[in-house]
């Protein structure tokens, strides 16, 4: 699933085709993709100028003007184009703009997600409402992670995943972040001291990880088509078996499942 990066290097990619901007013409290939869409979605969506792209989490908010916010998620393998044709067997979502732009979404597990919501009852909304900091703002810091991890029992490495604590954080990301950090994943949360260490190695390895154009794995392209490449630069993930690239450590790189997730670290210098 595409994280945090993933997403902003799209909503990047897709801000000369959509902010301030009409959708002239939308077209619906299906009655669904993970929910069904909303009552007159293309009617709603028609005509409507694009205020403003955001994100939130890994969620993209179009705002739109009248009130109304087009809110998408990439789920697994969805894909947000620009300039496809649009024929394709798994293009959902077909919209024109008057940039002139054809932004094309497909998904082919269907595991995605487009809706309309209100946008000045947004952030009561299911989706998103009990979601985290998000940790690129200047709210997450050491005092916030001091605070909300306090007493948590947890390994840190499932505390970081929880998005009631940090909003668009992924398995990918915390990796990565740990190593940098030097914290074992398999430290319980409330044991943490080097708060101030952890939440630095987070923000750099987002911005860092953005800078790339997002980690492409499997699904996951940018809104050019072109891929991201910083799983060229992971320290840890992926990387069982491998030495440790911090210089002089000497050790190798291990896999191990927390809550069901794939864990990648060094256990000589993660401690």
């Amino acid at each position: 699933m595409p994280e945090l990066p993933e997403v902003e290097t799209v909503r990047m990619g897709l801000l000369p085709a959509l902010e301030g901007h009409r959708f002239t013409k939308v077209e619906l290939r299906r009655g669904d993709l993970r929910v069904v869409f909303p009552k007159d979605f293309v009617k709603r969506l028609t005509g409507r100028r694009v205020v403003r792209l955001r994100r939130r989490a890994k969620y993209l908010l179009a705002d739109l003007d009248r009130g109304e916010t087009l809110v998408i998620h990439l789920g697994m393998s969805g894909r947000l184009s620009i300039g496809a044709d649009g024929h394709g067997k798994h293009d959902h979502v077909v919209m024109e703009t008057d940039a002139p732009a054809r932004v094309v979404f497909t998904d082919h597990r269907r595991f995605g997600l487009m809706t309309l919501v209100e946008t000045a009852k947004i952030d009561g909304d299911s989706l998103f409402n009990g979601l985290g900091v998000e940790p690129l703002s200047s709210e997450f810091d050491a005092a916030y992670l001091t605070r909300v991890l306090k007493g948590k029992k947890t390994p840190i490495k499932s505390a970081l995943l929880d998005q009631r604590v940090i909003a668009g954080l992924g398995n990918i990301y915390v990796c990565e972040a740990l190593f940098r950090a030097g914290i074992s994943p398999r430290r319980l949360a409330m044991k943490v001291k080097r708060f101030a260490a952890l939440a630095t190695a987070i923000k750099a390895v987002l911005r860092d990880a953005i800078k790339a154009g997002g980690s492409s794995l499997r699904d996951y392209k940018k809104a050019d088509g072109e891929l991201g490449y910083f799983q060229h630069h992971f320290a840890v993930y992926d990387r069982a078996g491998e030495p440790c690239p911090k210089k002089g450590c000497g050790g190798t790189v291990r896999r191990l499942v927390q809550a069901g997730r794939s864990t990648f670290y060094c256990p000589k210098c993660q401690r």
